[in-house]
């Protein structure tokens, strides 16, 4: 008896279908499975025959042949017990599932060795190319559930144990089917606040800017002076998620093992990985490619404090995703695409011992060290990234004044500023796109970018005495767009143009080695 059961796979942020074929013959009881499976998809043929044999049925007297097709992709994981309990059940005729039920379902899970069902990877993206493949439902784990009915429009089944799937099958006792899951997505209100910090007007003005229009910012100053601080607290001025976006971000998570059923994504991401993190950790890797600190933090926030302190070649990696927001990862047997549009906010010390130009204390380096300091960021990692802040340690004036007028500039009256920018761009792209002031191309560039006759005077005074590349040109006009974007302004004037220089203009100290 031959049957076939419908399962996948993830690679990547895509599923795969994958046919769990299933074929009892005569002969000795032997378990075989082919399509190259990995070691956890051997090693279901002893979950499975113990599985079933602790629900009280035992495996029949016949050969099984178990393929997951197509053969020429690699497999991995434990997802595929259930669909082959089932393909066994459903070719011993122990039930009896019509051709179309079967066609029409996606079946996965693990197996325990007393029959009840554990989580699995990746169910987002799963339950989403099932849907996008035609299927009409899906069964998996209870665990699950909530995760797979994030996809409206796909019959969606949790089962806890084998048995009371076969109960199911057979008619003895129904399934409900789990209602569609509701993301609240909403502005994350956590005890951070700007108001916190002291001082460092024009840092917070900077972080407006960057969360306003997805601009990537660098932060240098001295230990002590609030780069960490004004850091984590970006998240309290960023725009919610959309829908398409949290589950877009709740996709990689599930496809990292970082996702369960009660804390799906519904905040933007904050990643700060150590600076002694290896590059396939920072942009992902394995034999098998999972994804890096840069798409865990995708439609997020990627921290990288003592950004000097990364290892060159994975910063170096990161200038492809910077560009385009994905990254490519190749193996000998396949490659996958994860996305990697994230807000990058670097933190680095302007000298080794940290206090040069310091107006408390005094630099201990020389000349030659400040420069192999650094050296170690490139020129074109530093173009790709838009705003550049030097930031001061707060003046003693400033801490007096801020036990005498505790009123501080807050994150709320920031994040005013960015949603009439967001609202801006959102009339300007559409509502549904991902298009930010940071992403736009050069077409969009020229039509959204227009200009009154002093601002661009003022454009082509600065573009050769700054020798400015064509992307950092770009990357001025972005800016100086997303300001005008905060006071609501159609057209950029002379002063967006010299606020956005302000941001612009530790390039050449940067890489000449001085700040």
């Amino acid at each position: 008896m031959h049957t076939r059961i419908v399962s996948a796979t993830p690679l990547g942020v895509q599923a795969h279908l994958v046919d769990v074929e299933v074929d009892l013959s005569l002969g000795l009881l032997q378990f075989h499975i082919v399509g190259l499976p990995d070691v956890a998809i051997k090693e279901s043929r002893q979950r499975t025959a113990t599985a079933l044999k602790n629900c009280g049925i035992k495996l029949p007297e016949r050969k099984i042949t178990v393929n997951l097709a197509p053969a020429d992709l690699k497999k991995e994981g434990a997802l595929f017990d259930l669909p082959i309990a089932l393909g066994i059940l459903q070719a011993a005729e122990f039930v009896h599932c019509s051709r179309e039920f079967l066609h029409e379902t996606v079946v996965l899970g693990e197996l325990s060795l007393d029959g009840s069902i554990k989580p699995v990877r990746g169910v987002l993206p799963i339950a989403k190319g099932a849907y996008e493949a035609g299927k009409k439902r899906i069964i998996v784990p209870q665990a699950n559930a909530a995760e797979a009915a994030l996809i409206s429009g796909l019959e969606v089944f949790g089962v806890s144990s084998l048995i009371d799937l076969i109960r199911h099958l057979r008619g003895e006792a129904f399934l409900l089917p789990t209602p569609p899951t509701v993301l609240d997505l909403k502005r994350p209100a956590g005890l951070l606040d700007f108001s916190d910090v002291i001082g460092q007007k024009n840092a917070k003005r900077a972080l407006q800017i960057a969360a306003a229009g997805r601009h990537n910012i660098l932060f240098i100053g001295s230990p002590g002076s609030g780069k960490t601080m004004l850091a984590q607290r970006l998240p309290t001025i960023m725009p919610p998620l959309t829908l398409a976006e949290a589950l877009d971000v709740s996709a990689i998570y599930s496809i990292s093992g970082k996702l369960s059923s009660s804390a799906l994504v519904t905040e933007r991401p904050f990643r700060a990985p150590h600076h002694t993190i290896s590059q396939a950790g920072l942009v992902g890797g394995g034999s098998v490619p999972q994804p890096g600190e840069i798409s865990l933090a995708h439609r997020g926030i990627l921290f990288l404090d003592e950004f000097v302190e990364f290892k060159r070649a994975a910063l170096e990696v990161l200038r492809q995703p910077l560009e385009c927001g994905e990254v490519n990862i190749a193996r000998a047997q396949h490659s996958a695409t994860f996305p990697a549009a994230f807000l990058l906010v670097a933190a680095l010390n302007p000298c080794p011992c940290g206090f040069y130009g310091d107006k408390k204390r005094a630099c201990k380096c020389s000349g030659l060290q400040i420069k192999s300091y650094l050296d170690k960021l490139s020129g074109p990692l530093l173009d790709r990234i838009d705003i550049q802040v030097a930031v001061e340690s707060v003046p003693r004036e400033a801490v007096v004044d801020a036990h005498q007028n505790p009123h501080q500039l807050s994150s709320g009256q920031l994040y005013e500023g960015v949603c009439k920018a967001v609202a801006m761009q959102q009339k300007r792209f559409g509502d549904e796109t991902t298009i930010w002031n940071a992403t736009m191309l050069p077409s969009q560039i020229e039509r959204c970018c227009s200009m009154s006759d002093q601002a661009r005077e003022l454009i082509q005074q600065v573009f050769d005495k700054m020798g400015l590349s064509m992307r950092g040109y770009h990357k001025l006009l972005k800016i100086a767009r997303t300001i005008a974007d905060l006071e609501e302004a159609n057209m950029i004037e002379r002063h967006h143009v010299r606020e956005a220089l302000m941001y612009r203009s530790l390039d050449k100290t940067l890489e000449r080695g001085t700040v």
